[in-house]
């Protein structure tokens, strides 16, 4: 007797077959890290398809990723729904302008542009912008910013300054390129590939017959990674669906890391309204990580704040328990590094493959010292996302200035010589404005940093001795690529997982990035870029930072503001650093006893400890607050929080360093409200007297 076939529902678990058998019309999904949310698209393709609402050939599932597509075509292929149409929205897009162009366009095609930065450059050089690569690559990546957020050239300066953007240069100055680059890609009949999407959104949209046609042709929408989902591709998805509404979407505002791209996602939080009647189902139930894992994501995006925060997943766990999540800190980055690698050898020694392990950071420029920390002891890596540290340009181009100088004024000290021949190669004092430049500006800085730790070993080393020393690092981190363990960016590690992951370089001014100061909702990007990582981790995941850049340097960062409330209380690591504190661990001003725990770090005194608290003061600084609040038009808690104003009114600073050394408040903070809130804390003082 013939065994009956498995229903394929069977697998799923109850919120994911919801989703795959919801009717027709809309449907979100919201989908946490490792819930299944392929498993779960696919079969409701699969599921539409068998159950005859729509025939293969009339789906079109879009992603982001050519990767991505592809794991979509393979699955449906095994599901029995061949024939489905799975691309990236450029790739789509592409395929359906050329077919359309001859009845919206007629003529030759025209041809997709390869080299960007050649009409970038000459229209740069026309109204006497930097023309030097990493100028003109900031320059491509704000004009590709601002055609995804439909932000015409006229309409450039005002956007940018509403949204308090990061511009590379004048914001006139680049709406001019902008205009430019515009108008010699047109001449030459080239398209970009965001012109792909504004002229398939405009065939569709300015052509009845066109529509029609492709309405006939596609009934059917899939949209994988719906948080990412830019203006420009909303505007073609609502083109592509016209009038109807028979689209799922699949998403995780939690996963926004690419609004510096222009994503968005309001798309995905404003779906319920804008389709009510749509199906909404939450994916909560992880799959990928323990719970320990999970405990520790969920307790770190608890923390968010703004519209995406209120849409937050619960994750749930359902493997078997692992180990809790491991919290180190350490002196300075070498040694930090030279502790990770260690532990990695450990682990493959162990039987875990390098394969199976990441080490995960902020910026590129912290590459390296994994790189040479791996080298020593001998296990294998692989840079994703990214070059070697020694073979960026920059770095080559900066390498090569060093080795042609002369030895530098005698008696100089060797990190001052290399920062003064660095200077003309990109070495500012500030980091620069633009991603690019300020990508190359780090890797130069940890140049600087190799400086520092190489005389921190050998006092007398001179600017020869440093050129033999990077030109060492340099031949032993180019081993044949092999298969091992992953170095990569935060951003470069989005969807994909390992059984270990490192989380590295955690100080504040790292994570969060020293640009996002001041701009709540950037803070609250780099916390999701950390929510990204920690979800990267399938059963171990560590978690460290240091103190110093370099061995023998100062001890005065900060670990990432992110960790407070993320270390368990009784753990050694959630105590502020000695090195912080002249040497001794902080103590209650009131009992004496050590302290530990955030709020206990911000108010100086243990829980239980009364309160010292000056009510008229508090008062005077929450109306203070208020006003420059409203004033601002940010919440109150962007300027401080109450756990701030209550330190202020207890400790009562009588200046700017006292000020600072309160948690909460930074450099940035003490420039902006310093003097007004010393100037409450001293009438209050005045009053009294």
């Amino acid at each position: 007797m013939t065994a009956e076939p498995l229903d394929p529902l069977h697998a799923l678990d109850d919120e994911q077959r919801a989703a795959v058998t919801a009717p027709r019309g809309p449907v979100c999904v919201l989908a946490g890290a490792g819930t299944g949310k392929t498993r779960t698209i696919t079969q409701r393709i699969a599921h539409l398809v068998r159950a005859g609402h729509v025939a293969p050939g009339q789906v079109l599932a879009v992603t982001f990723t050519a990767r991505a597509a592809g794991e979509l075509r393979t699955r449906l292929r095994v599901l029995g729904a061949n024939g489905v149409q799975a691309r990236t929205f450029h790739a789509a897009a592409l395929r359906q302008l050329r077919y359309f162009w001859p009845r919206v366009v007629g003529g030759p095609h025209w041809q997709l542009i390869e080299g960007k930065l050649r009409f970038v450059g000459q229209a740069a050089a026309r109204v006497k912008a930097g023309t030097d690569q990493d100028s003109l690559r900031d320059l491509a990546g704000e004009i590709e910013w601002a055609k995804a957020s439909l932000i015409t050239p006229e309409d450039y300066p005002a956007a940018v300054a509403r949204l308090r953007r990061d511009v590379p240069g004048p914001a006139e100055q680049v709406a001019a390129v902008y205009a430019g680059y515009e108008a010699l890609k047109n001449r030459a009949e080239m398209l970009d590939f965001d012109d792909l999407l504004l002229h398939t959104a405009a065939a569709l949209e300015d052509h009845p017959d066109v529509a029609q046609e492709f309405h006939d042709r596609y009934r059917c929408f899939v949209v994988d990674e719906y948080q990412d989902v830019t203006a420009l591709q909303q505007r073609v998805l609502d083109a592509w669906l016209g009038e109807r509404d028979d689209i799922t979407v699949v998403g995780d505002a939690n996963q926004t890391i690419y609004t510096f791209a222009g994503a968005s996602p309001r798309h995905l939080l404003d779906f319920p309204r804008r389709f009510p009647e749509a199906v909404v189902v939450r994916l909560q139930r992880d799959y990928r990580s323990t719970p320990q894992v999970v405990a520790a994501a969920n307790t770190l995006i608890s923390a968010a704040r703004g519209r995406v925060a209120g849409t937050r997943l619960q994750l749930v766990g359902q493997l078997p328990p692992g180990p809790d999540p491991d919290f180190a800190e350490y002196d300075d980055e070498p040694a930090e590094a030279n502790a990770v690698a260690a532990k990695i050898r450990r682990l493959v020694a162990d039987g875990t493959p390098a394969s199976e392990i990441a080490v995960l950071f902020r910026i590129n420029a912290q590459s390296e010292v994994y790189e040479q920390a791996l080298t020593d002891v001998g296990v294998p890596y692989q840079v994703r996302g990214g070059e070697r540290f020694f073979a960026r340009p920059e770095v080559r181009r900066a390498v090569g200035v060093l080795r042609t100088a002369g030895p530098g004024p005698e008696g100089a000290e060797l990190v001052d010589v290399v920062r003064a021949l660095l200077a003309p190669v990109g070495l500012t004092d500030e980091p620069p404005s633009g991603a690019n430049a300020r990508a190359q500006w780090e890797s130069l800085l940890a140049l600087v940093g190799l400086a520092e730790e190489l005389v921190a070993v050998e006092p007398e080393a001179d600017l020869r001795r440093f050129v033999a020393e990077l030109e060492s690092r340099a031949d032993a981190s180019h081993p044949p690529t092999v298969q091992g363990v992953t170095l990569a960016s935060l951003h470069a590690a989005k969807g994909l997982e390992w059984d270990v992951v490192f989380l590295v370089g955690l100080v504040d001014g790292t994570l969060p990035i020293q640009h996002a100061e001041g701009d709540d909702e950037a803070i609250e990007e780099e916390r999701r870029l950390l929510y990204v990582g920690l979800t990267r981790a399938r059963r171990v995941v560590s978690l460290s930072w240091a103190l110093s850049r370099s061995p023998g340097g100062r001890r005065h960062r900060r670990r990432s503001r992110f960790l407070y409330g993320l270390i368990p209380d009784h753990h050694p690591a959630s105590r502020i650093p000695a090195g912080r504190t002249g040497g001794t661990k902080p103590k209650c001003r009131i009992c004496g006893s050590p302290l530990i725990g955030t709020e206990a770090m911000k108010l100086r005194r243990c829980g239980d400890c009364p309160s010292d608290v000056d009510l008229e003061l508090l008062d005077r600084l929450k109306e203070w607050r208020s006003s420059t609040a409203k004033e601002q038009q940010v919440p109150a808690y962007v300027v401080f929080t109450d756990a701030t104003l209550t330190a202020i009114a207890e400790q009562r600073p009588a200046d700017p360093a006292a000020l600072v050394g309160i948690p909460g408040i930074g450099a940035r903070k003490l420039d902006r409200y310093g003097p007004e809130v010393l100037a409450l804390v001293t009438d209050g003082q005045d009053g009294a007297n």
